[in-house]
């Protein structure tokens, strides 16, 4: 991700003087992020359940402002949702971590106002890195999209 001034070379802004890293990041949930902060009112304000075998769900149904082609949901949103079930999982299972790559393939459409289920889970755990992965599966567990994610501790 990111900028590019030409092939290989990242476009550096000059008010940029420190890096952030793992070691200053400190994490905090204000209750605003856009997927799942309750005090979001422009936010998705999901639900995520921790599951008994320690893997994450959450319920949404897209509306039309969801949207990408005509009556399709929006492939971004789908991925957000997906990065945001393995962070969150990781959250509520007390291991404070980000997102530091991110993988998703489209299996499907999803269509607009039909339910649409996000599961996440965690593949390995390193010194530094958590390996996660979810999937998205539409209202016939039919799989819509699926995402992988190496997120660093903090």
């Amino acid at each position: 991700m990111g900028c590019y001034g030409g092939r290989d070379k990242p476009i550096q802004k000059q008010s940029q003087q420190k890096t952030m890293t793992a070691k200053t990041l400190h994490l905090e949930d204000d209750h605003f992020c856009f997927v799942c902060g309750k005090k979001n009112n422009r936010g998705l304000q999901l639900e995520f359940a921790v599951t008994e075998d320690k893997t994450i769900r959450c319920g949404f149904v897209p509306d039309k402002n969801f949207q990408g082609f005509s009556g399709i949901v929006h492939g971004g949103v789908i991925g957000l949702i997906l990065d945001e079930a393995m962070v969150n999982l990781l959250w509520k299972l007390g291991k404070s971590a980000v997102t530091a790559e991110f993988r998703m393939r489209l299996k499907k459409p999803a269509y607009i106002d039909e339910p649409l289920v996000f599961r996440a889970r965690i593949e390995n755990e390193e010194k530094k890195i958590i390996y996660t992965s979810a999937e998205c599966t539409d209202e016939n567990g039919l799989v819509v999209a699926t995402a992988t994610a190496a997120c660093m501790k903090v």
